[in-house]
This record gives C-alpha cells, structure tokens and sequence, in this order.
C-alpha cells in the first residue's frame, strides 16, 4: 500500500532542488549534468560531498558498477553498503513498505545523518545487502548529496571515500589526489559532523553504528 509515504514535505522533495544542483555543477565543475549522467549509466563511479566526508557512489542497479566500488575500496561483498535518497520513494525499489509504526520514526528521522536498516525487497541485488536480509538506506540531509539524487531522480550508492581501512577524503582536492582517474569527483563540501551516520534497524531500534 503505497499511499501511507506520502509522508512530509522534508521526505518528498521536488526537483527543484535538483535543477538547483544542476546549475551548480555547471558552474562549477569540468563537465556537463548530460555527460555526468552517462558515466553512470555506462557504469562509473562517483566521488561527491556528504555530511562527514567525500563518498563514493554509482548506479545501485548497476551490478558492475557496485562490483568495482567494493574492488577500489577493498571491501568485502558480505558488508553490504548503503544508499542515500532525496526521498524515500527513491528507496522503495530496494526495501520493503515499512508499517505506520515505522513510517512514524522515519518521519522524524528524515531528512537526517541516520541510516535505517530495513527488510531488503526481493528485487535487492545481494551486491548491495551482502550476507543481510537487510539494507542501510537514508534520505540525506545533506544539500549536495540529495540535489544530487534529485537531480538524477534516483537513489545512490554511498560509501567513504577510502580504502577499507584509511581514513576517508574530506574534499574535493584529496579524492581526486586518492582516486586519480578511476572516480569522476564532483565539487561540493561536506557537513559538519565529526563521524559517519548513526546506523540503526528500523524493526528493533538496535544501533549497530554511532
């Protein structure tokens, strides 16, 4: 039953916050909203700003895509990874419709720098949940990250720019020193918090990251 998420203004925003982004990256960056959305969409990846540091991204539905983000940042398929929306009707390709309970904690949730975990739908690819029956999903707050997902009218993957085990890039200047070639680095500026967002299951209320 889809009519319960319409939830708020917050967790439905509209593309004008994309065609904002849009203009920006014209601006600003050394190729075109067109050329951006082919590299993902032959399967590139992306560096861009989020609330604590640079992340990685791609097309969720691209399985070669998500296969050479987990190659660049050495990371084992079984963690899974997360992916941040606009809005979570970006989000409902990969999750299950949660109850009035859940969409209740949601609300007050989202936008914000807290990641749910939420019951995978049957069309999740395990290259995003991993050994989970479950998915990290979250509508950011973040004004770059979701003018970005406006913008292209679709969720992304998210993932700290790094190599598992370093320290992520906090700019635009370390991620394309760090990654070279391999990623296209759009502008941005990350948020202002100290650590990754808080992870914590939808169904339990379990935190499983602070």
């Amino acid at each position: 039953m889809i009519a319960p998420l319409t939830l708020s203004p917050a967790l439905s925003r509209t593309a004008g916050e994309g065609v904002a982004w849009r203009a920006r990256l014209r601006l600003t960056a050394h190729c075109s909203f067109h050329k951006l959305r082919q590299h993902l969409r032959s399967g590139g990846i992306i560096a861009y700003a989020t609330e604590s540091c640079y992340g990685l991204g791609c097309d969720p539905r691209n399985a070669r895509a998500v296969k050479r983000i987990l190659q660049i940042k050495s990371r084992p398929q079984k963690k899974g990874l997360i992916l941040i929306a606009a809005n979570i009707r970006q989000l409902l390709p990969y999750v299950t419709t949660p109850g009035a309970a859940q969409i209740k904690i949601l609300k007050q949730s989202w936008p914000g720098p807290t990641t749910f975990l939420m019951a995978a739908s049957k069309r999740t690819p395990r290259g995003l949940r991993g050994q989970h029956q479950k998915i990290a999903v979250r509508v950011t707050a973040h004004p770059d990250a979701a003018g970005l997902c406006a913008a292209l009218g679709m969720a992304l993957v998210s993932t700290s720019a790094n190599k598992s085990g370093l320290r992520p890039s906090k700019n635009y200047r370390d991620c394309v020193k760090n990654f070279g070639g391999s990623v296209m680095v759009l502008p941005g500026r990350i948020g202002k918090r100290n650590r990754p967002s808080t992870i914590k299951d939808l169904e339990s209320g379990r935190i499983t990251r602070r």
